[in-house]
């Protein structure tokens, strides 16, 4: 049972009842889709005329079009589906190496996008990061109502500052402001495990969106994690939880955390960390491989390449084994370029799984690669946005 937070909770009055019901039969069409007002009313158990006030309403607002669907004898149905036509959102994906700017339409459909490395210059990535979204901003038929950051790092989700950046060191950086004021839009920003979890949430397949309890594990240069409890994307205070890239499993990691420690879950089971277990197998310390070669060429049966991505699978399952019996989710999933070599570590990561979990003879959770691609982190930031066209208005 939820206990209700009086300092947040707004009483429902006659609008707060519409507005729950606009946002149901919104996303009855995005999930749906195409699908008639009839079937919207029979499946929600509201009364058709209710049902027509508010879809004439999303009408207006462009959200929704309507068009005939394919007649089975007698006259046409009027059919629903998302206006996707033209972009609506701006995503942008902060990576330590490279940074992604792109649009989307409302059905979260990449649209256009630009691309740069990213400067260790905050002020110089920031002047580029703009640029590109005022760019995007002045395409043929936008409308662009919000930006979406994600970045790896330290958030404060509600007040859009990054407390810190390690890769870059970058501290106290207030992004979302400095970008609001720029493009005119509202931004919002998020760590870029918590928007990838966001994206499966609202964009990943059905079983994924399904599941109320599931956490995100996105393996890039560093290892982040993601919880969502509830249907919602769990932040902590200021923003700090699921930092589980940082607890100890061992000792004498191929590589050092962000921090420095040889002992964090992500010294073990990051890209660097399967990068430098190739170089030791190779005995090549100047070796220049990059995470998503090594990939490919685990995948094309080079052996070294395979016991290297192996080895940090095994290190990937032994962290997952932990958040198991930490916070008992239904569903983990793997996330990043490594989720293309599922097929060759999906075993390996299992057994670890099993092999270190204490609550055996309870029901198993889940574990699935993404499949959202190699970048849940853009689809995650363009899902800051997009999210808030469908998710209901909390009124706990």
């Amino acid at each position: 049972m939820r206990h209700i937070d009086l300092r947040k909770a707004s009483v429902a009055r006659a609008d707060t009842i519409r507005d729950i019901n606009r946002q149901i039969i919104l996303n009855y069409v995005r999930e749906r889709a195409p699908i008639s007002r009839a079937e919207i009313s029979h499946q929600t158990a509201l009364d058709r005329s209710t049902v027509s006030h508010i879809i004439n309403e999303l009408k207006t607002l462009g959200l929704v079009n309507e068009a005939e669907g394919p007649s089975t004898g007698g006259r046409p149905p009027l059919l629903l589906r998302l206006r996707t036509k033209g972009p609506v959102a701006i995503g942008v994906d902060l990576g330590t190496q490279r940074t992604v700017v792109a649009s989307s339409d409302l059905a979260g459909r990449v649209l256009d996008r630009e691309s740069f490395t990213t400067n260790p210059d905050s002020d110089k990535t920031l002047k580029r990061i703009i640029d590109c979204c005022r760019k995007l901003m002045r395409k043929k038929d936008a409308r662009i109502e919000g930006i979406g950051i994600s970045l790896p790092g330290l958030v404060d989700h509600e007040s859009g500052i990054v407390h810190f950046i390690p890769h870059f060191k970058w501290r106290s950086w207030p992004v979302a402001e400095k970008v609001r004021r720029a493009t005119g839009v509202p931004v919002t920003v998020d760590n870029d495990a918590n928007a990838a979890s966001l994206a499966e949430l609202w964009f990943g397949l059905p079983e994924i969106r399904d599941s109320r309890d599931f956490i995100m594990v996105l393996v890039e240069e560093g290892l982040g994690t993601g919880v969502v409890f509830d249907g919602q994307v769990y932040h902590g205070e200021a923003g700090a939880a699921g930092e589980f890239g940082h607890t100890t499993i061992g000792t004498g990691a191929p590589t050092t955390c962000a921090g420095g420690s040889r002992e964090c879950w992500e010294a073990f089971a990051s890209e660097r960390a399967a990068l430098a277990r190739y170089k030791i197998l190779k005995a090549d310390s100047a070796d220049q491989t990059s995470f998503d070669q090594l990939v490919k060429q685990a995948l094309d049966g080079d052996q070294v390449a395979s016991e290297a991505l192996l080895e940090t699978a095994h290190y990937i399952g032994v962290g997952i084994a932990n958040l198991l019996a930490g916070l008992s989710p239904s569903t983990v999933i793997v996330g990043g370029i490594i989720a293309r070599a599922w097929p060759l570590i999906a075993d390996r990561l299992k057994k670890a799984v099993e092999e270190n979990s204490i609550c055996r003879g309870l029901p198993s959770a889940r574990i699935v690669a993404s499949t959202l691609g190699d970048n849940p982190q853009l689809m995650g930031a363009l899902s800051l946005v997009l999210a808030l066209k469908f998710a209901s208005r909390d009124i706990s």
